[in-house]
């Protein structure tokens, strides 16, 4: 019975927190749709597969997927080179790819990479979103596409030069518009507010400002018409909506004429396979290190199997391909906007899902009077916690190994891209990962070495990391001693750390050093 009311309570929260996301992926879907060179009902067929089917089949409980920003460039380039038809048949292929390596356990990789680049991409996420918000909270829809997270863009501009040019052409209407929206978010999300109003507090901050920003619309239109946001409007010699822009249309058979299908009589073309790789690959990698970021703003702290993760994309990708969407990955804006909605358990993912497809099939015209300017401080607001100056303050407390790969991962993220960025965090890392190992040793060196007689028991488990700080630690012994090296203890030994007990071996005799080896496996 217990479990069963908390289920009940946990649902109207997962309702609600399942209709603030849907609204915050709904430019992002079109967004991503239209850099990816594909039909704007794509993105949104991935995110309605993301939120339905890899929401059920994910154990993450507050992660959500969709159309993956981070794939827009090779997507791009492969309906290009393949055409769509043979492309959906390419993203079929790398979900069947996702699966297999999702049932043979090739998600433990997520587990090995380091907390500190994690959160670094967090946080750098969160620092691009403030950035590539700033442009579309002052009405400024030309300077790059809803859900681009890269530096570059494809109008030779960056993120800055966009944040500059917005400036010049920014929309009274729409600065008004996100800077009260985000007063109402600072207000509503401060604790205090929510001891005095309860029951106001109890509803997320994300829906009434998409309420707000509707309603100021409206009211510019019926009052003050100059400041009136349009769907059509002229930035950049770009004819570019200030609104959302879902397609509408009338029946089925409209429908079907957005829709693409997989070509299966392309399964042997090369080019395709080389794609479906790629996609695996790359979409794998994202959602991997999405899931290990999600579980770490989970405010539960609940662990996701990450094999489960590929098994569930890998189905997600492969009912995309076959319906006409473009590849899915988890994407941490989404889990973010989330938790940060109140969002409990899957079902508010899977009610994020049910609410895009209910509102491109019956209202898309409602939707289509949402301000980008009021998603944008929705967006900002999830970009300023991911990234506010406690969580890098608490970093840079863990000490100079930690906070350089965090930093490093943050600048990379805004500088380059997603992949890039942790690459980059991760290189350094590992760089500090084996300068500590060469400066740590399992025995006291010092000690050791003041001896004539010296006894070195292994520990448990000695691998490559630990062979460099060994190989110090015996090159330290002077001539004369008596030495012994027992492995008793060791089960594992990797063949570096045995290949520096053979040459400390076969240099014994010129340094006149007296070499005992015990329970030493691979020597004589």
């Amino acid at each position: 019975m217990g479990n069963q009311n908390l289920a009940k309570e946990n649902l109207k929260f997962d309702i609600v927190a399942g209709l603030v996301v849907c609204l915050v992926a709904l430019p992002l879907c079109l967004g991503i749709a239209l850099a990816s060179g594909s039909s704007l009902l794509s993105g949104i067929i991935s995110g309605v597969i993301g939120g339905i089917v890899v929401g059920a089949i994910s154990q993450s409980q507050v992660g959500v997927s969709g159309p993956a920003a981070g794939l827009a460039v090779i997507v791009a380039t492969a309906i290009g080179a393949l055409g769509i038809e043979a492309f959906l048949l390419a993203v079929i292929i790398a979900g069947v790819f996702q699966m297999i390596a999702g049932f043979i356990k090739a998600g433990i990789v997520a587990h090995f990479f380091p907390s500190s680049v994690i959160k670094g991409m967090l946080s750098g996420i969160g620092l691009i979103l403030l950035l590539k918000q700033i442009p579309h909270a002052i009405g400024f829809d030309a300077a790059s596409w809803e859900g681009q997270m890269e530096f570059s863009q494809a109008d030779g501009g960056n993120t800055f030069t966009s944040i500059v040019s917005a400036f010049s052409h920014f929309e009274l209407g729409a600065v008004i518009i996100s800077l009260l929206c985000l007063g109402v978010i600072i207000l509503m999300d401060n604790k205090s507010f929510e001891e005095k109003f309860p029951k106001i507090g109890m509803i997320p901050s994300s829906l009434v400002v998409v309420v707000l920003g509707i309603g100021l619309n409206a009211i510019y239109f019926s009052f003050f018409p100059d400041l009136g946001l349009t769907s059509t409007d002229l930035q950049n010699g770009k004819i570019v909506s200030h609104l959302v822009a879902l397609p509408v249309v009338d029946n089925w058979n409209e429908y079907l004429a957005f829709m693409s299908f997989p070509k299966f009589s392309e399964i042997l073309n090369v080019n395709v396979w080389k794609v479906a790789i790629t996609l695996f690959i790359v979409a794998s990698l994202e959602s991997l290190l999405s899931l290990e970021a999600t579980d770490k703003i989970d405010p539960y702290r609940r662990h996701a199997s990450t094999n489960r993760e590929l098994v569930a994309q890998g189905v997600g990708n492969i009912i995309a391909g076959l319906v006409g969407g473009i590849p899915i990955t988890q994407v941490v804006v989404r889990s973010a906007a989330n938790v940060d909605s109140g969002g409990k358990t899957k079902t508010a993912t899977i009610f994020h899902g049910i609410f895009l497809l209910t509102f491109v099939l019956f209202i898309p015209k409602i939707l289509n009077l949402i301000p980008l300017s009021c998603l944008a401080a929705i967006l900002i607001a999830v970009g300023y916690k991911l990234a506010s100056v406690k969580i890098i303050k608490a970093q840079i407390n863990l000490g100079y190994s930690q906070y350089l790969p965090y930093f490093v991962t943050v600048f990379g993220l805004v500088f380059t891209d997603m992949l890039t960025g942790i690459g980059i965090g991760m290189a350094v890392a590992v760089f500090e990962i084996l300068r500590m190992n060469y400066n740590y040793s399992f025995w006291d060196n010092e000690k050791l070495l003041s001896k004539k007689t010296i006894s070195i028991n292994l520990p448990q488990q000695v691998n490559f990391l630990n062979a460099v700080s060994f190989s110090k630690l015996l090159a330290g012994i002077k001539p004369g001693s008596n030495v012994t090296i027992d492995g008793a203890k060791t089960q594992i030994m990797s063949s570096e750390f045995l290949e520096v007990i053979k040459d400390f071996q076969k240099n014994t005799e010129l340094n006149k050093i007296s070499l005992t080896l015990k329970n030493i496996k691979g020597i004589k």
